[in-house]
């Protein structure tokens, strides 16, 4: 009925625009109903279309590899763990809304990856912004079924300024005609914010003098626009085109925070955290100038670079098939994006090219970024000693508090820690003063043998109510734990003899020599990364034998 209405109104002498608009809307929704199984086809775009166009991304600043640095300076000096907590960080300015805190959570925890150094105490005080954990824990705590540990130190501070459009430049400029109108202006604006830390002693609420913090960040925004507008007989046209950027408010206070981070942990701790402060990284320009060489060069050249890259640190097998190329560059950046801490995707973008790419960018004399080794238009040539798989690098080291221990009286704990310079699978065994040999890593508590670059694995782990073992020495003598990084699992290529039960003496077995033979055996000489920390047990001192004496009879 509707359709042929139409075709009436159109063959009629009145033209269907002398209708007036009212009619044509009252006729519209007469004639037709609205269905929704007719948009289904349009409605099932959604679920894609939800979705972001863009993969997600570990957040990154300039002093992400500082805190790695820290880390590694912490763990070398042995500094002792410290429990740590913090006050919200206000802004009164209203201006930053952000996580402030919850910056400086992720700040510290970078920071003891490996060395353990801070371990923080999340209590919350503020009644509105409890949660079911606090709520939980104030229950259990009134009824004295948990113990709260008391923090040391305590991290204060709070944005204390925001001054927005400090420096404003705005140029404009426009020319007018009969028939032509043009303009162009530009603006330029800078906002300058600036974050004040304090660390304070947590039993007597003090700040401890020296240990502050105060910085500023410059985040600027500009825009430049053009206007073109004119007639062509009795028709008017207009052209706007316009280009703006804004530089976030939230990546500069995590900057900040890292910064005030690095400076308060370094000067407590008294090590050099100067050195985690000047490297190239931390150039205001280092990503930007990586942007600019990126998208100089193709996806084969990217790949090339990045290829040479994971090659030297071990990520790649020296040889391999022409076909399995592109399966292994992908396995390979998988597993460099699990070590870096990154989003694990496999695939080959500016952020894994970035991070794979850091050694080879350095600062030259007059303190500007530059390539080293490479071209952005020619792909490098690769060179046999590059693509030399080494071995995983294993490092032990003992956690007790006195440094530079390596003697323990009998009756004593031993606490350790292992790292891996990139993602292996782990095993550890220990040796005691008669030579028996012991599984320690895998066992019934931690199945799992797969560690990670940067994370370090207790052992056994004391901060765990369920350690599944302790290491107690028990005789004079010396003790010791080997430890042993292969790429793939080695567990089911082992000879039988090695595949009994964890925390057992293995039988007919005197020291690490039988056991470094069978890996070895299992896995290749050239692909077997090991470590072995050695300590000598003493016996107690023997109690000074009881002097006798006769008196002189009378």
């Amino acid at each position: 009925m509707f359709t042929s209405f139409l075709q009436r109104l159109t063959l009629s002498k009145r033209p269907l625009r002398h209708l007036p608009l009212f009619g044509v809307l009252v006729l519209l929704s007469a004639c037709g109903t609205l269905d929704s199984r007719d948009d289904a086809s349009f409605q099932q775009q959604g679920h894609a279309e939800d979705r972001p166009t863009q993969r997600p991304v570990r957040s990154m600043s300039s002093f992400s590899d500082s805190l790695q640095c820290m880390d590694k300076l912490f763990r070398d000096a042995q500094i002792p763990t410290t429990l740590i907590t913090s006050k919200q960080i206000p802004d009164f300015s209203t201006r930053v809304p952000v996580a402030t805190k919850e910056m400086v959570v992720t700040a510290l925890l970078q920071m003891s990856r490996t060395s353990n150094v801070f371990r923080y105490v999340d209590y919350e005080v503020d009644i509105a912004r409890q949660d079911t954990v606090q709520n939980l824990t104030n229950i259990l705590l009134n009824n004295n079924q948990i113990q709260l540990q008391r923090p040391s130190l305590y991290v204060s501070g709070a944005v204390s300024f925001v001054d927005q459009n400090v420096v404003n430049n705005r140029f404009d400029v426009g020319t007018s005609a009969s028939r032509l109108e043009t303009g162009y202006s530009r603006n330029r604006t800078v906002t300058i914010i600036g974050l004040e830390m304090h660390l304070g002693d947590f039993r007597t609420r003090t700040m401890i003098p020296g240990l502050d913090s105060a910085n500023e960040v410059i985040i600027g925004t500009g825009g430049q626009g053009l206007d073109l507008a004119g007639r062509i007989s009795d028709y008017g046209w207009q052209f706007n085109v316009g280009r703006d950027y804004a530089q976030g408010s939230g990546a500069a206070i995590r900057t900040l925070v890292e910064l005030a981070m690095i400076e308060l942990a370094g000067k407590w701790a008294r090590v050099p955290y100067w050195q985690c402060l000047t490297m190239d990284q931390t150039h205001p320009g280092f990503q930007r100038q990586l942007l600019d060489w990126y998208e100089e060069g193709s996806p084969a050249i990217h790949e090339a670079l990045v290829w040479r890259s994971l090659s030297s640190k071990g990520y790649l097998p020296a040889r391999y098939e022409v076909a399995a190329k592109p399966m292994l560059l992908r396995q390979a950046i998988g597993r460099y994006q699990a070590d870096q801490g990154m989003v694990v995707t496999g695939v080959l973008d500016f952020s894994t090219y970035e991070r794979a790419l850091r050694d080879y960018v350095r600062l030259n004399e007059k303190g500007q970024l530059e390539r080293m080794g490479w071209s952005p238009n020619e792909a490098p040539k690769v060179i046999d000693s590059v693509l030399l798989t080494s071995a995983p690098k294993v490092e032990l080291q003992l956690e007790n508090i006195m440094l530079g221990r390596n003697r323990f009286q009998v009756g004593e704990q031993v606490f350790l820690s292992a790292t891996v310079n990139r993602q292996s699978h782990l095993a550890c065994y220990m040796v005691n003063t008669q030579g028996g040999v012991m599984r320690l890593l895998p066992n019934p508590v931690v199945p799992q043998t797969v560690l990670t670059a940067g994370r370090a694995i207790r052992i056994p782990d004391w901060m765990s109510p369920n350690p599944g073992f302790v290491l107690q020495t028990a005789n004079a003598g010396d003790e010791s734990v080997w430890c042993a990084a292969t790429e793939q699992d080695a567990q089911g290529t082992l000879p039988d003899w090695l595949k009994g039960p964890a925390l057992v003496l293995l039988p007919n077995v005197q020291g690490i020599e039988p056991v470094r033979k069978a890996y070895q055996t299992a896995v290749g000489q050239e692909a077997l990364g090991e470590a072995l920390l050695t300590w000598q047990v003493q016996a107690p001192a023997a109690a000074p034998a009881a002097v006798s004496s006769t008196a002189p009879a009378p």
